[in-house]
């Protein structure tokens, strides 16, 4: 099984740090990478906060009572509001996977919405 498309890198982005980015053209729809994640349990999301993991974290479970961490590279995908790029949660499989939502152009940085709903306009923690 194919983890992630070939054609990904790790990039700076403007104002963010690191972005996932792709060099060769993607169309919309794609799968892009599907992440294993580390699932923490419910003791362990209050101290997460409490490290620089605080920005790399999913809330996981069916009542969001858990944390993960994604593997490859789903824990470095930007925030967008207006994202090209949306992701799909696996709580049997312990995976995200990660489809575009439109054509990406290579070059393009790949951005997802961080509140789980890429329609979701509500602020996200670091824009309240």
């Amino acid at each position: 099984m194919i983890q992630h498309i070939p054609s990904l890198y790790i990039g700076n982005s403007a104002f963010k740090g690191r972005g996932v980015y792709t060099s060769a053209e993607i169309q919309a729809g794609d799968l892009i990478e599907i992440c294993p994640v580390i699932v923490c349990n419910e003791e362990d999301l209050p101290l997460i906060h409490k490290t620089r993991l605080h920005d790399y974290y999913f809330l996981w479970g069916e009542e969001e009572e858990k944390c993960a961490i994604a593997l490859g590279y789903g824990s470095l995908y930007n925030h967008s509001y207006n994202p090209n790029a949306r992701y799909e949660v696996d709580f049997d499989e312990e995976v995200i996977r990660f489809y575009t939502l439109s054509t990406i152009k290579a070059g393009g940085e790949i951005t997802v919405n961080y509140n789980g709903d890429w329609q979701d306009q509500n602020p996200v923690w670091f824009d309240k």
